[in-house]
């Protein structure tokens, strides 16, 4: 399959993720032309998303793909850091611009969480900073693939932000906080640096797009899990 990226932020060096996968748990990278944006990608057949199928079914192949993407990373990925630092900066500035959008008390709450985390972390892996459901397709060559990385060189914990929000496998304060429980337990992890990480992208990412409500959601029931 050829895809041709639309050059941004987040995709990049999406080809340098695929290659250090090799396919473990991913696509295969085939190709990568850098000037053209261009990566010829392994086909997922019957390429069905895992997001069509039962939320815990869906929930328990993502927890079992995490430790597989997990490869110790630095350079050229940009440092989860760094990103850290950089929501924290524009997320008041965004909020200061219209007020309205949603209460102080989580711009607060996000901003402390990312100045907090960002220099106290872990190992550093390879992290999809948008893993979730919709981004798991079915094949051949593996019952599932991960497409479409967004990668940053970060801790663990932070890989369970994307999931934890993935509306798809329900959006409620009930869902939001199981998958913030069950994750954590399951695989070894601090849930209050998951929690922190996860209510920290969510306020991040909730600046225009179609999902900025859910994100404002998620990120109240997550403060609200203390």
């Amino acid at each position: 399959m050829l895809k041709i990226q639309w050059p941004h932020r987040e995709s990049e060096h999406e080809a340098a993720a695929l290659e250090l996968w090799a396919g473990d748990g991913a696509v295969r990278l085939l190709a990568y032309d850098g000037e053209r944006h261009a990566l010829l990608l392994e086909r997922c057949r019957p390429g069905t998303s895992l997001g069509e199928f039962d939320a815990d079914a869906a929930l328990g192949v993502l927890t079992g793909l995490l430790p597989r993407l997990w490869k110790p990373a630095g350079p050229p990925f940009r440092s989860l850091a760094e990103e850290a630092g950089w929501w924290a900066g524009y997320i008041r500035v965004e909020w200061d611009k219209d007020g309205t959008l949603f209460e102080e008390e989580l711009v607060a709450a996000a901003v402390t969480a990312l100045e907090e985390l960002a220099p106290t972390q872990g190992e550093q892996v390879l992290i999809h900073q948008d893993l979730h459901a919709d981004n798991v397709l079915a094949a051949e060559r593996e019952p599932w693939l991960v497409i479409d990385p967004k990668p940053l060189a970060g801790e663990r914990e932070f890989g369970l932000a994307s999931i934890i929000r993935s509306s798809e496998l329900g959006h409620s304060e009930r869902a939001v906080v199981g998958r913030l429980d069950l994750l954590s337990a399951e695989l070894g992890l601090d849930r209050e640096r998951a929690r922190g990480w996860a209510l920290g992208q969510a306020i991040a990412w909730s600046f225009g797009g179609e999902y900025n409500k859910r994100h404002v959601e998620t990120a109240r029931w997550l403060l609200q899990a203390e």
